[in-house]
């Protein structure tokens, strides 16, 4: 009886010493939305965060082929999360979170990912007879909102002489557009570009 229990503790023992090893596969396309294309040359991270931390601790980098197809082979870890981030020059930055209660041994973690080029709206307002009274205002229509580049939503008022020029992003090959009023007189309308994947593209209103 001594035997079997010792024997039932070694089986236990040698099962228990291997339970949850291996590793996760977590691959993917990243997609240049702009163009429709993979993301060739972009540089995809992939970082481990501990329990109860928020210390991003790297592991791989790839840079990416053609395909836009990558693949990361990560010894399984308790951990609280990994992180995807994809960099490249003149594309919006991604970041991914991946909890590990949503990774599994059994079967390969697809994340298909996406971003798009980058693309500047160049605003110049300017007053060629200008007054104390006068008073010009814009809206933006259409266009990248929400972003540390971005130019504001609401309705922007100047006074008086007006000579500016300032610049907003915006996703390449899409359209940017504002509208814009006088006050007080006839003169209003609707501006409106494509801004051009990594250039830019000038939005001008003269009165």
């Amino acid at each position: 009886m001594e035997r079997l229990v010792l024997f039932s503790m070694v089986i236990l023992l040698l099962f228990g010493c291997h339970k949850g090893t291996g590793n996760f596969i977590i691959k993917g396309e990243v997609l240049d939305e702009t163009f429709n294309i993979g993301l060739q040359d972009a540089v995809i991270s992939i970082y481990k965060v501990p329990i109860g931390t928020s210390d991003q601790q790297f592991i791989e980098s790839i840079v990416l082929p053609s395909s836009g197809q990558y693949q990361f082979t990560v010894p399984r870890e308790k951990m609280e999360r990994y992180v995807l981030k994809i960099e490249k020059e003149k594309y919006f930055p991604l970041e991914k979170d991946l909890y590990y209660s949503q990774l599994s041994l059994a079967q390969d973690n697809i994340c298909d990912l996406s971003t798009r080029a980058k693309a500047w709206a160049k605003i110049h307002f300017k007053n060629i007879n200008p007054v104390a009274s006068d008073h010009f205002r814009y809206i933006k229509q259409e266009g990248l909102a929400a972003c540390d580049e971005c130019c504001p939503i609401t309705t922007q008022n100047f006074y008086g002489p007006l000579d500016t020029t300032f610049y907003c992003l915006n996703n390449g090959n899409s359209i940017y557009s504002l509208f814009y009023w006088e006050m007080n007189t006839n003169n209003n309308g609707l501006k409106s570009a494509n801004t051009s994947a990594f250039d830019t593209t000038l939005i001008e209103v003269i009165y």
